[in-house]
C-alpha cells in the first residue's frame, strides 16, 4: 500500500469524486496524508492510555500494513510497515518480528529499507514466498523516483540458517519486474505470495488500476528472476478504482483445513480479496481459477465491487493471508489504523496496531469465509466467568462481573422463543448500507428482535460505551440479521484537532449483514476487547467488526461490560463465557 493520488469512483468521474471522497474512505485519507514536519518528530515519551494489551504494536511510532507475513524453520515472520522516526506515516521501512506462538514476538533487525536506486524513495507492501529447497524469498514494491514510480524487487536472506532470518539482501539485479507502457506506473504494487503452476511456472499478481478499472495483473516465471506479463490480467472490475494489497488463495470445500497457496484439485475453490484505495475497505470473492487461461472468475452470485463482501466491515485494512504449514490452516493478519486524531497520535506517540490473527475456512454454505482469532489467544485467558439461561426482558441490562473489562474475550450465545416481532424492512433502505442503517437504527432505538448485544468498554453510568448489538428484520419470506459496532458514543473526547487538517476523531456507527439461518433461534456473538479497539464476530465468524475506541472514563479498572437487550422481544442468554486477558510475555522488546 502507499500515498498514491489516484482516485476513481464507481459511477462519477475522477474530478467529482475529489469533491466527495470523504464520504467513502472509511474516515481515512485514501492516499495516506503526508505531515513532512511530523514524519521525523520521535516519540521522548509514550502515553500507555488505550494502547492494546495483548494486540501487536511496536513499542513507539507508526505502522500500517502487515508485509509478507510467513512460517519458517519454527518461527512465524512478520513484517510491517513501520515509520521508525515519528508516528505518522513516512520513512517507511519493513519491521521484522518474530513468534514461536503468534502470541510472543520479539523485534530484529530491520529486514528492508530504502538504500538502492531501485527503492531509494521507498520500500514499500509485498509477500513471501517459500521457494522449493526451503528458500524463503520477499517480492516488494520499490519506490525509484520523486515521482512515485513503482517497480518489483526481491531480498533472500543473508544466512538461511539463522533462525530469525535477520538479514536480508537486496541483489543488484533488480528491479525484477518494470511496468510496461500500458500499466500506470504509479499505480503498481503489492506483489501477491507466487504460486506454482501445473506447468511449472511461477505467478505472481499485482494490484493497480487502468482509468477507474481495478486491475489485477498477471505475471509468469519459470525461474522466480525473469519475469513476464500476460497479456490479459487475473481479475478486473471497472469503477471500483485503484487496487491495493490483492490476495489469492485456494480454500477446501467442506473442509476445515487452510491449503498451501499452489494448491489445485476437485474440492477446491478460490478467494480473491482486494483493499479499494477509495473506500478503504477491503472486499472478497470466491470463485473459479481457470489455470489454462490464468483466470479467476467470481462464482455467479458474487458482488464483485463496492457492495460486495467483506473481510471485516470496520477498521481493517490491508491485510495479508499465509498458509501456516504446521497447523495446516490460512491465517490472514489485518491492521486498524487508529481513529483518533493526527494531534493526538503525535502526543502519545503511537499509531496503528495488527490485529489478532484470523484463521479462514470457506463456509459449508459456499457464499462466504469463516474467520476466527487463532487458536493461541486462548493462552491468554483468565479469571472465567460464565451466565447462563439469564433472561433479558425489553430495557434489561446485566453487568457480567468478575473480569478486567478494558481487557477481555467475552463469548455469548443469545436464543430468542420466535421471530415474529422481527421489524419489517423498509424497501426503501439500501441492503447494501447496514452501516447507515445502524446509524439510524441505535442500540437505544427501540426494535422488535433487538437491538441485543454486549455494551463494551462501557463507564458505570453509560456516560461512553461502545455497543456491539444484532437486531433483526424481516424481509418478505426471509430474516435479514444486522451486526453493528456502534462508536458514536465510546468517548466524552471532543475530538478536535489542532492541526489544520480539518479531521476530528472517526467515530462511525459500523456495520455488516449476518448471512444466517435463524432456524434454532439463535445468535452468536464473540468480542476481544483491548483497551482501544473491539474485535467482533457475529455467528461464528460469518461478518466480523472491528472498532477502534478512545473513551475517557471507561479505562484500565474503570471500564464496565455489560449485556443489554432494548428490544420488545425477550432474549436469554443461554450461555456467555468472558476471560480476562493477559499480556503477552513478550511484546517487540
Amino acid at each position: 500500500m502507499e500515498i498514491s493520488k489516484s482516485v476513481s469512483n464507481w459511477a462519477l468521474p475522477v474530478s467529482l469524486l475529489l469533491c466527495c471522497l470523504a464520504l467513502f474512505n472509511n474516515g481515512v485519507e485514501a492516499s495516506h496524508k503526508v505531515f513532512r514536519q511530523l514524519e521525523s518528530v520521535s516519540a521522548v515519551d509514550v502515553t500507555k492510555e488505550h494502547r492494546t494489551g495483548y494486540h501487536f504494536q511496536p513499542l513507539k511510532h507508526w505502522i500500517n500494513d502487515p508485509n509478507g507475513p510467513m512460517y519458517f524453520n519454527g518461527y512465524y515472520h512478520l513484517f510491517y510497515q513501520y515509520n521508525p522516526k515519528g508516528a505518522v506515516w513516512g520513512n517507511i521501512v519493513w519491521a521484522h518480528s518474530v513468534s514461536k506462538d503468534l502470541i510472543n514476538w520479539k523485534k530484529v533487525e530491520h529486514a528492508i529499507y530504502p538504500s538502492k536506486p531501485f527503492d531509494e524513495y521507498g520500500c514499500w507492501s509485498g509477500s513471501a514466498t517459500v521457494l522449493p529447497g526451503n528458500k524463503p524469498v520477499i517480492l516488494y514494491t520499490g519506490i525509484v523516483d520523486d515521482k512515485q514510480t513503482q517497480v518489483q524487487n526481491y531480498a533472500v536472506p543473508a544466512d538461511v540458517s539463522d533462525p530469525y532470518l535477520r538479514v536480508w539482501i537486496k541483489p543488484d539485479n533488480n528491479p525484477l519486474i518494470v511496468a510496461d507502457n500500458e500499466v500506470n506506473k504509479t499505480a503498481f504494487r503489492d506483489p501477491t505470495t507466487a504460486w506454482l503452476g501445473k506447468d511449472g511456472e511461477w505467478r505472481i499478481t499485482i494490484g493497480g488500476r487502468r482509468f477507474d478499472t481495478g486491475m489485477s495483473f498477471l505475471y509468469k516465471s519459470k525461474d522466480f528472476m525473469r519475469w513476464t506479463k500476460v497479456q490479459h490480467p487475473l481479475h478486473s472490475t471497472d469503477g471500483t478504482g485503484n487496487w491495493e494489497c490483492p490476495d489469492f488463495f485456494p480454500v477446501q470445500v467442506n473442509g476445515k483445513m487452510g491449503l498451501d497457496t499452489s494448491a489445485t484439485g476437485p474440492d477446491v475453490k478460490y478467494v480473491f480479496k482486494v483493499s479499494l484505495d477509495v473506500t478503504r475497505y477491503e472486499y472478497y470473492t470466491i470463485g473459479t481459477y481457470n489455470s489454462e487461461e490464468d483466470k479467476y472468475i467470481p462464482d455467479k452470485d458474487m458482488v464483485d465491487g463496492w457492495n460486495g463482501l467483506r473481510l471485516d466491515y470496520g477498521n481493517f485494512y490491508a491485510s495479508k493471508s499465509f498458509f501456516d504449514p504446521s497447523k495446516n490452516r490460512r491465517i490472514l493478519w489485518g491492521w486498524a489504523n487508529e481513529s483518533d486524531t493526527t494531534d493526538n497520535d503525535v502526543e502519545k506517540g503511537w499509531a496503528g496496531i495488527q490485529l489478532i490473527p484470523r484463521t479462514m475456512v470457506l463456509d459449508p454454505n459456499g457464499k462466504q469465509l469463516l474467520q476466527w482469532p487463532i487458536e493461541e489467544l486462548e493462552t491468554l485467558r483468565k479469571n472465567k466467568v460464565e451466565l447462563s439461561n439469564q433472561e433479558l426482558n425489553k430495557g434489561a441490562k446485566v453487568e457480567i462481573k468478575g473480569i478486567t473489562a478494558a481487557q477481555a474475550d467475552v463469548d455469548v450465545t443469545f436464543s430468542f422463543d420466535n421471530l415474529d416481532k422481527a421489524e419489517p424492512f423498509d424497501p426503501s433502505w439500501d441492503r447494501y448500507n447496514a452501516q447507515k442503517l445502524c446509524s439510524q437504527k441505535g442500540s437505544t432505538v427501540e426494535g422488535g428482535l433487538g437491538p441485543f448485544g454486549l455494551l463494551t468498554l462501557a463507564s458505570e453510568n453509560l456516560e461512553e460505551y461502545t455497543p456491539v448489538f444484532f437486531r433483526v428484520f424481516k424481509d418478505q419470506e426471509k430474516h435479514l440479521v444486522l451486526l453493528c459496532s456502534d462508536a458514536s458514543r465510546s468517548t466524552l473526547k471532543d475530538g478536535k484537532s489542532s492541526m489544520k487538517d480539518g479531521k476530528d476523531a472517526y467515530r462511525p456507527s459500523f456495520a455488516g449483514f449476518v448471512d444466517v439461518e435463524l432456524k434454532d433461534k439463535k445468535l452468536s456473538l464473540r468480542s476481544l476487547i483491548d483497551n482501544s479497539v473491539v474485535e467482533t464476530f457475529g455467528a461464528g465468524g460469518k461478518t466480523c467488526i472491528t472498532s477502534r475506541v478512545y473513551p475517557t472514563l471507561a479505562i484500565y479498572d474503570k471500564a464496565h461490560l455489560y449485556a443489554f437487550n432494548n428490544g420488545t422481544e425477550t432474549v436469554r442468554i443461554e450461555k456467555l463465557n468472558a476471560w480476562s486477558m493477559s499480556k503477552p510475555v513478550q511484546m517487540n522488546h
